[in-house]
């Protein structure tokens, strides 16, 4: 059997594959469901900068009922009383899994800016979490908002936070920044150990029936692994931080891709959700297949043979991909 030991975060995996954040690894048990199966760390759903303000302020469990007297960034928010057990329960959540399995437990904390949010990261460390992922999820809707000032904050956090705590750091981010590239440097520079490729942002629907804005999920698809894998292509050159690759990863082969983009781990959700925990072993069986019939001894000599220096045609991650699509005629000309 091929070596599929991989490096993520300064930590030395059995295997590049990482059960992300979803209602799977809420649950201890399922958790070390996965772990039987063969994942090589997990990352806990988030926790919510808002569920942090709330504890702070006292009144959680009031919200509900007195939703005017909260500030005004927090009268938007549902009920979150029962969400990953709330704040402190999630600090324990942290810490029964830890004790319940020998992988990796990676936190998640879910905002947008410092401030409580970023003390909390101490207490995270101390339950004993691995390694924390930071997501990062806004939407800059405010007109006199800048993507400066949006990249500002970002960095502001990073380091916030990376000087807090000794754990390591990831980030997940959006691929909407109009100059990726340049903010992962910016990222990588402030002291993000790894950068987590994307953050999908869930999109409301509108119901003309009722006439309301209704919450909507859809699972990835196989095609949304596309523009990972070409970003991940193009940062590994740029970034002394870990990439892992998320959004579409269903396969051993899709695994496999992001190795060879440039990706230090594949993580996956939603093919978990649709097959169930046992494919977590399917998939790493059909990696170790592929690599055994290639004459491959071990995962770790492929990792970024084809980011973007190392193809005959790097030009191929970026517009000329395009024009070679019109010329092979799949759309028709156009």
């Amino acid at each position: 059997m091929a070596d599929l030991t991989t490096t993520y975060l300064g930590m030395t995996l059995k295997n590049p594959l990482i059960a992300s954040a979803s209602p799977l690894s809420a649950s201890v048990e399922t958790i070390r469901q996965m772990a039987d199966a063969g994942v090589a760390a997990v990352v806990l759903p988030s926790l919510f900068e808002e569920q942090v303000e709330l504890r702070d302020l006292g009144i959680h469990d009031a919200a509900q009922a007195n939703q005017a007297m909260l500030p005004q960034a927090l009268q938007h928010i549902p009920e979150m009383k029962e969400y990953n057990q709330g704040a402190g329960g999630y600090l324990a959540h942290i810490y029964q899994a830890k004790k319940a399995v020998n992988i990796p437990i990676i936190a998640s904390l879910n905002g947008y800016y410092s401030g409580g949010w970023v003390q909390y990261a101490r207490l995270i460390e101390a339950a004993g979490a691995d390694a924390l992922e930071l997501n990062i999820y806004h939407l800059a809707t405010k007109p006199h908002v800048t993507g400066a000032e949006v990249e500002q904050m970002y960095l502001n956090l990073v380091r916030s936070v990376k000087d807090k705590i000794r754990i390591p750091v990831a980030v997940k981010i959006s691929p909407y920044f109009s100059a990726l590239a340049h903010t992962a440097v910016q990222l990588d520079q402030a002291g993000a150990d790894g950068l987590v490729l994307f953050n999908r942002f869930y999109q409301p629907d509108i119901d003309p029936e009722t006439e309301q804005i209704i919450p909507t999920l859809d699972l990835s698809g196989a095609g949304e692994l596309r523009l990972r894998l070409r970003w991940a292509g193009i940062l590994a050159q740029y970034v002394k931080a870990d990439l892992a690759v998320t959004g579409g990863v269903h396969s051993g082969l899709d695994i496999l891709k992001c190795v060879l983009a440039g990706g230090s781990v594949a993580m996956v959700a939603s093919a978990l959700l649709e097959h169930g925990v046992e494919h977590i072993s399917t998939m790493l069986s059909d990696l170790e297949t592929w690599l055994d019939v290639h004459g491959h001894e071990a995962l770790r000599p492929l990792h970024g043979k084809l980011s973007q220096p190392h193809v005959a045609d790097p030009a191929a991650f970026e517009r000329a991909n395009y024009m070679h699509v019109l010329k092979a005629g799949f759309l028709g000309g156009y």
